[in-house]
Parts: C-alpha cells; structure tokens; sequence
C-alpha cells in the first residue's frame, strides 16, 4: 500500500510542475541580480547564467569569493558581469544593492534570492538577537529587495525566483528560528502572488524547495544532527533555472520533497516518523 501511495503521489507531482518548455536561449541577455553568490548552490547559479548569456550582477558577503566567481563567469562567457559585497544583516544593503544592479544593467528580468545566514542547528543560540538576525538576513531583506526591484520587473514583465528550504514547509526539531523565517518567506510570497495576479501584474513568482545545501557552511551547522544528504550544487541549481525560466509556481529537488510537503496535510503521522529517522536527537539536544 506504501508503495503504491507513494508512486501515485509521485506521478502527481511529476503531471502538475514537469515542464518539458525550457528554453535556454530565452535567458541570452536576460538580467538578472543573484544574492548569495559566492558559494555552494548560488555560485553554481552564476555560472549555469553565465553559461547562457546572462547580464550579471552577483552580491554576496565576502568579497574575495565573489571575484573568483565573477572571474569564473567571464571565462564561461556571460556578456555582462558585476559584483557588489554586501552583508544582508544591515537594513541597507538591500536598496544598495538593487540599486547598483539597476545602474548596472539597466533593468532587471529576473530577481533571484537565494542568500542565508543559519546558525548551527540545536537547542542553543535562540536568543532575541539571535532570532532578530535570522529574521533580518532569512527574510526582511528578501522582502527589501523584492520591494525595491518589483518596479523594475514589472517593467519587464519579469520574475522572482525564490530559493528557500523544505524547513519553510515542513516544521522539524532544533531548527526553530531558521525555520520560521522559511516559513514566512512562503507566506509572503504566496500572499505577493495572489495580490499580482488580482492587480494583472504580470511578474511570476517561483518558490523553490530545496534541501541541505551543499556547500561546507551548511554541513557544518548540521553536523552530527541530521543525517541527509546533501543535494548536489550544480543539478540543485539547474532546477531553479529551469523552473524560473518557464515561470513555474514551485520547483522541488529532489523531486521526493514535495511528497514530505504533502504528507504533512494529508498524513502528519506517517510525517513526523520520518523526520525523525534523519535526526540524531541525542547530538541535537546537546548542541
């Protein structure tokens, strides 16, 4: 019976958002700013854009990774490619930086959020300014530059791409305040969609679920704690810019996410045991 719920779930999933459209030449000269650029899926992000002729601007925190990556996409041929180093934990880094992207480029097609800041999972560090932290990097500045750039992208007509995390769909242990800023991206983008779709705005937006990154960062918040694996960088990636390039409400990878996302309305219980096979409660609660 297992088996068979699930491979019903699964051939649901694939008839409702596989999309065999995309077009790769649709993101030649396309432009596009991308947050979180300077490593693990974000980085990979650059360089799939590079590869089909995006116009860049790139921003992440450190300075040093972001010219090895604006180096890297020039090689792999991205017409246009700009940086700017900004620390989303300041209230004014969001209109700074789509600003400069403005200046840059001219315009923007495509808005990418994908920048984190986490803290290492447990029952630790969840004091208010750590919770303000979180709250400031994880989602008010998503919905500063979402704000600044909305403009721009409603001039184009263009699209909001979204990474966020399964914990932004289903609630787990010793994750608290990096979860709730998940789900509050959901919540304010679900919203943002149904007030540009009453208003005819034809800018989409696509919510991508995703699971730990692969990048060393994210490994090491969870080490010891959950025993998932990590999603590799560059398909992880790919399935983002398939799914904002075909305007697609959702992208899951892997693809078995969306079947926890369900399980959650429709099964809690059967849910919540397997959560609780990837985590290693012992080493959480000790964190």
């Amino acid at each position: 019976m297992k088996v068979l719920l699930l491979t019903g779930l699964g051939a649901l999933f694939f008839a409702y958002y596989w999309d065999d459209n995309f077009d790769p030449a649709s993101l030649q000269g396309a432009r596009v700013l991308l947050t979180g650029a300077s490593a693990g899926v974000g980085e990979e992000l650059a360089y799939h854009y590079a590869r089909l002729g995006s116009h860049l601007v790139l921003t992440a925190h450190t300075e040093a990774l972001l010219q090895k990556v604006v180096g890297n996409c020039r090689k792999l041929g991205a017409p246009k490619v700009f940086y700017i180093a900004a620390d989303m934990a300041s209230p004014e880094a969001p209109e700074s930086v789509v600003q400069f992207a403005l200046d840059k480029l001219g315009g923007l097609d495509y808005l990418v959020l994908n920048h984190i800041g986490g803290v290492p999972a447990g029952t630790r560090a969840r004091t208010p300014q750590a919770t303000r932290w979180l709250m400031q990097v994880n989602f008010l500045s998503y919905v500063q530059l979402t704000s600044r750039a909305l403009p721009s992208l409603t001039d184009s007509k263009g699209s909001l791409v979204v990474v966020s995390s399964l914990l932004g769909r289903v609630p787990t242990s010793f994750s608290t305040p990096y979860s709730a800023a998940k789900f509050a991206l959901d919540g304010f983008f679900g919203s943002l969609r149904r007030e540009l779709d009453v208003q005819d705005v034809n800018v989409a937006i696509t919510m991508c679920v995703l699971g730990l990154r692969d990048r060393a960062s994210a490994a090491e918040a969870v080490r010891g704690v959950t025993r998932v694996k990590a999603a590799p960088g560059p398909k992880a990636a790919l399935a983002v810019i398939r799914g904002g390039a075909t305007r697609a409400a959702g992208v899951f990878y892997p693809w078995r996410f969306h079947l926890l996302c369900l399980l959650r309305r429709w099964l809690p219980r059967p849910r919540a045991w397997f959560i609780r096979q990837d985590l290693n409660v012992t080493a959480a609660a000790a964190a």
